[in-house]
């Protein structure tokens, strides 16, 4: 949907269409889901952050100013949905170790995703995603799959785009840990059948 697009519902709403935001709610239902999903690492739970998100977006549609896309701002709010969620739940966040040993594979770990058939290569990505600490999957899934610009990413997260920068940095060391970890042993298998 485009931001004119966007912008038409968004004044339908706020001028007593509420059927309007259906519309709008049927457009980024899924990537909310998703968001949620990587953070929260449970689909109950996603569900409702989910629901919880398309609430407070409707209850507060009138303060959308249209400073930034409205994908982004949608995206903001469901982050500091699912934060808020995590901090009732007090949850313990999984955490993967970064060392050299990881970065001198990154490289190889490539070289073998490449090898891989694109979709193939999708799936394992994203499952390997689910492994990472809420923070990092979500971040990923909105630079790689959404396409957010760091700038986008920086106003949904509320740190400078450097920080984002850096902390996508990470967050792709640990996924090279997590992938080397799960497709090692299946690299190693493709191998050994390759060579009889």
């Amino acid at each position: 949907m485009t931001i004119k697009q966007d912008q038409y519902y968004i004044d339908q709403v706020l001028e007593g269409n509420t059927n309007a935001f259906t519309i709008l709610v049927d457009q980024y239902k899924d990537l909310v889901f998703t968001l949620a999903l990587r953070m929260l690492k449970n689909r109950e739970e996603a569900e409702e952050v989910s629901q919880d998100t398309f609430i407070k977006v409707f209850k507060s549609l009138q303060k959308f100013k249209g400073d930034s896309k409205f994908s982004t701002w949608i995206y903001k709010v469901a982050y500091n949905t699912c934060l808020d969620r995590i901090k009732r739940n007090k949850r313990q966040q999984q955490v993967v170790a970064i060392d050299e040993y990881t970065e001198k594979y990154v490289k190889s770990i490539d070289n073998a995703l490449n090898n891989m058939v694109e979709e193939e290569r999708l799936l394992a990505i994203q499952d390997c995603i689910n492994f990472l600490p809420n923070d990092d999957g979500f971040l990923l899934t909105l630079y790689y799959f959404e396409e957010q610009s760091l700038a986008e990413i920086s106003n949904i997260v509320g740190i400078s785009a450097n920080h984002v920068k850096v902390k996508l940095y990470r967050s792709r060391q640990k996924l090279a840990t997590i992938l080397k970890e799960r497709l090692e042993p299946e690299m190693i298998e493709y191998y050994e059948r390759e060579k009889k």
